[in-house]
């Protein structure tokens, strides 16, 4: 059974002899140095796809969105890179300022910023705050008027689109605890409240109708009905707003088959054929960046077969390093990455090692019928919101990133250990 390397794996996944290599560092020596599981990155992979979103935004801004995945290391290369960075608690703002990136790229959103948070954000002196009820654009004004300054804001608009993708991750509808809504004349409301603020200054609107979308309608959608509040609302209050932010949301392919998501060009297109020329667009792409430049590496740990029933193929992580499956269902695929093999394929179960029926990693893919302790799993698109939702269930530890490039591995977030568990306890 041979593994085809296509557009779910990085651009440097290949086979070396007999196991297989990312970013030119075989799948046995990554397991062998830096143990399982383990998530492996593409540096190449990830700063290739920063720079396809940059290009397709010429005047505009690329806001990495950090909720996908982010470290100190991320934030040194996308300031590198030129990106700006989007961060949503006080926990992503520490990591932003650990990075060195220039608070003045940096936007803070969260549809419940604390006055804390708030505070620190604007100390730092960051770039944007998106502003996301009545009671925060309150709570601002009155950080900024005690620190003297004014700062640029963005009115978080819901433009009422509802993205085809799952209830869980959608934020666009009129139904989302995220932003003012647009047909209930909130966002309009929110407008007129922040330009009353003296130490508030209304510098664009923002928008985001969901994730793990593959296609444009909704993108357009949500920019039409923005570009048109987006003037009504100049011509009501005699002002300029220079800024749409649409967020995020583009999707990627998890599996072989899976629908092939539009390019940046093309979504970076249909926002600009509706937008007026004086308005200066930005996106927040967090998914499309992080997702395929990772593989998750695994170890198999048993291998049990139910006769009539199931094989269940145990892993040594689960739903602590990766709760999408369970949460939402979230579909991925898997391959032998240690060696090759030419055993006839038989469908088995991925599962986790946690205390949860619900820890299935994978159900009913195709692997090596010969697959045996100790073999390595490889599992692509796995750079978005897997070790940003790691947990400690079961006090597993959260496994360690490992930035590959050119040959050569090295550690960018290191494995949790059993002592900082705990050290948690008094």
């Amino acid at each position: 059974m041979t593994l085809v390397i296509d557009d779910v794996w990085p651009r440097t996944a290949a086979w070396a002899g007999e196991r297989l290599t990312i970013g030119g560092v075989g799948a046995r020596e990554l397991a062998a140095e830096f143990g399982t599981p383990a998530y492996v990155v593409d540096q190449a992979e990830f700063e290739a796809r920063c720079a396809e979103w940059r290009d397709a935004l010429p005047g505009g801004e690329v806001h990495y969105g950090g909720k996908a995945f982010l470290c100190p290391e991320i934030v040194r290369w996308l300031d590198r890179l030129g990106l700006c960075l989007d961060v949503c608690t006080g926990g992503e703002l520490a990591v932003a300022r650990a990075g060195g990136i220039a608070p003045g790229r940096v936007v803070f959103h969260g549809n419940n910023k604390s006055a804390a948070e708030l505070r620190a954000a604007v100390a730092w002196g960051v770039g944007c705050v998106v502003v996301d009820s009545f009671t925060e654009i309150e709570r601002l004004a009155a950080v900024a008027t005690a620190a003297g300054v004014r700062q640029s804001v963005m009115v978080r608009v819901t433009p009422g689109v509802n993205a085809h993708t799952h209830e869980f991750i959608a934020t666009g509808g009129d139904d989302s605890k995220f932003g003012f809504s647009l047909n209930a004349g909130l966002a309009a409301e929110a407008v007129r409240r922040v330009l009353a603020e003296p130490s508030l200054e209304l510098t664009g609107l923002h928008s985001h109708i969901g994730s793990q979308i593959t296609d444009l309608d909704g993108f357009a959608l949500a920019a039409r009905r923005m570009a048109s509040f987006l003037l009504t609302r100049e011509l009501e209050h005699g002002i300029t707003i220079p800024k749409l932010d649409f967020g995020g949301g583009l999707g990627i392919a998890y599996r072989p088959g899976d629908p092939v998501p539009p390019r940046p060009a093309e979504v970076v297109a249909a926002l600009r054929a509706v937008l007026p020329d004086h308005v200066r667009p930005a996106v927040e792409p967090g998914r499309s960046i992080a997702g395929p430049t990772t593989v998750a590496l695994y170890e198999v740990g048993t291998v049990k077969e139910i006769p009539g029933v199931r094989t269940y193929v145990s892993v040594d992580g689960g739903m602590s390093d990766n709760p999408r499956p369970a949460m939402y269902g979230a579909a991925y695929t898997a391959a032998l990455a240690s060696r090759r093999s030419d055993a006839p394929p038989r469908v088995v179960t991925v599962v986790g090692k946690h205390c949860e029926s619900g820890d299935v990693l994978i159900r009913d893919i195709a692997l090596p019928s010969d697959l045996r302790p100790g073999d390595l799993l490889a599992v692509p698109a796995s750079g978005a919101y897997q070790r940003a939702m790691a947990s400690n269930y079961n006090h597993v530890t959260r496994p360690p990133v490992i930035a590959v490039s050119e040959g050569s591995a090295r550690v960018i977030v290191r494995r949790e250990t059993e002592e900082d568990l705990l050290r948690l306890y008094p």
